[in-house]
């Protein structure tokens, strides 16, 4: 007979967190989110770090370069997606990187002898305004001019009109050499009124453009999260069939982490991946992997070289790998036994491997449990999918404006990459469903929220910092009817009244 373990397999929602003594400082402004994303040694600090505990999963629904801007703006991370050509996943890479790196090179460029119909045609698919002009129309011509929205009125002007009747000369602009630091770029913009600045070499050929709005955005963004030559950091999903292609790809790119994107994690195939790109790149490459729900699993993938791993199978909204197959294990136990698996593992060896959470979160508390409980950070899927800056269409669905919503194991993902143990390229029942889910708007103001809340559990439990809330937090678990007195009940909501009028 098998094994059976004695505890039940639970979930966040059988939890809660009892207050802590809550002391003067215990105030939002002073709680610290910033998390380790990879192992690093006893008494050292992680060579890469978050700044909030959220990273983006996996999935094509999910994490594209869009998204992957959009939440290294509020300081965490987006793994993009494996399931694509390594050509496609490679541009949305260098996208990434190259969106936030101060000199920014020139991707809306126009030649003297194009006309404002070209103008307003290039404007319209690259969404920028402000346009160089050179020789050639290239993005390293010889400089002649600038082109911006205050040099045209449409209205006014014939489509047929030539830049070069409109432009402003380049004896006119205020310019630097591509010797210039970003520091002082940054300088002559302020002190001369500008939006942009273009940097060009000896030969007047554009190099760069320093924009105004890449100031402010770092300014309004006080989480972002960049690397050294201020760019936006960004991860990528690997699978265990094409690593010796797609990795070297990835890395060419820019890509700052990778992980390896499986439906279970406790195989040869990921130590086969994780031991080939150790045996090519040592340590200088960080790689996570998973998923995992015991101890057990968190060993192999700790000694096999995983810089991190990725806790949960069958929690995800749309996965039904436990309705299907039958594994799996409620995230919250999942969770709890792989923590006292890495305390021993740092006890053993002075290595500490980060926890992804990976599933699970279905209402923004579940986020502090879940970080109570030993994750580092979470990976989530359906809350990042409702927002503006998904991949997804917004579509109106009985008078809701939702967002579409599918899983990696399903037909429509066609990611039988990601089943090892298949042989064969296609899917022979699916792990996940095609959705929808509710559209909530802005990722800004979404991520605002919740960690606005988490901040304030952390308070109510008198810590400042995740390795405190996990060193002095308290779980209770609850009963059926204690979740139902935890919400609003034996009322009538003036809502429900309003709606039947």
């Amino acid at each position: 007979m098998a094994t059976i373990l004695p505890e039940p397999s639970r979930t966040f929602g059988e939890y809660l967190l009892i207050p802590g003594h809550t002391t003067r400082d215990c105030i939002p402004a002073n709680i610290n989110l910033k998390a380790p994303l990879v192992r690093h040694e006893k008494g050292q600090t992680a060579t890469i770090s978050l700044n909030i505990p959220l990273v983006s999963a996996i999935m094509q629904s999910v994490s594209d370069d869009n998204m992957a801007i959009a939440l290294a703006k509020e300081g965490g991370l987006s793994f993009i997606y494996c399931s694509q050509p390594i050509e496609d996943q490679v541009q949305m890479i260098a996208r990434v990187k190259s969106y936030k790196a101060g000199f920014v090179p020139s991707d809306a460029n126009i030649s003297p002898e194009s006309t404002l119909e070209e103008v307003l045609a290039l404007k319209a698919k690259t969404g920028h305004s402000t346009m160089p002009v050179t020789t050639d129309g290239t993005a390293n011509g010889k400089l002649l001019g600038l082109v911006t929205s205050r040099d045209y009125r449409p209205s006014r002007m014939g489509p047929e009109v030539k830049v070069k009747s409109f432009m402003t000369e380049f004896k006119d602009l205020i310019f630097a050499p591509d010797t210039t630091t970003l520091s002082e770029a940054n300088d002559i913009i302020w002190n001369n009124k500008l939006n942009a600045l273009p940097l060009v070499d000896k030969d007047q050929r554009l190099k760069y453009i320093v924009f105004r709005k890449d100031y402010d955005s770092h300014k309004e963004n006080v989480n972002e999260l960049l690397d050294s030559q201020k760019r936006y950091l960004v991860g990528a999903g690997i699978n265990t069939r094409d690593y010796d292609k797609r990795v070297p790809a990835l890395l060419e790119a820019g890509a700052d982490v990778l992980c390896i994107d499986s439906s279970e994690g406790y195989s040869d195939w990921q130590a086969d991946t994780l031991t080939w790109i150790r045996k090519r790149y040592g340590d200088k490459v960080k790689v996570g992997a998973g998923n995992v729900v015991d101890r057990e699993g968190f060993r192999f993938l700790a000694e096999a070289g995983a810089d991190f791993v990725k806790v949960g199978i069958g929690g995800g909204s749309i996965c039904i790998t436990r309705e299907q197959k039958g594994i799996g294990r409620g995230q919250a136990t999942a969770l709890i036994d792989i923590a006292e698996a890495r305390r021993q593992y740092f006890e053993e060896t002075g290595i500490y491997i980060p926890i992804c959470s990976d599933g699970g979160i279905v209402l923004d508390y579940h986020m502090v449990l879940a970080l109570a409980m030993g994750a580092d950070f979470l990976m989530m899927g359906r809350y990042f999918a409702r927002f503006d800056e998904s991949p997804t269409s917004r579509v109106l669905v009985s008078g809701a404006y939702m967002k579409e919503y599918w899983g990696e194991g399903s037909n429509r993902a066609k990611n039988w990459q990601r089943y090892e143990i298949t042989g064969e390229e296609n899917l022979p029942f699916e792990e996940g469903v095609d959705s929808y889910v509710p559209y909530a708007g802005r990722i800004k103001d979404n991520v605002s929220m919740s960690l606005n809340k988490l901040k304030a559990t952390m308070c109510n439990c008198g810590v400042l910092s995740v390795p405190e809330l996990q060193k002095k937090g308290k779980l209770t678990l609850v009963s059926s009817t204690s979740i139902v007195e935890g919400s609003f009940h034996d009322v009538v909501l003036k809502e429900s009244i309003k709606a039947e009028f």
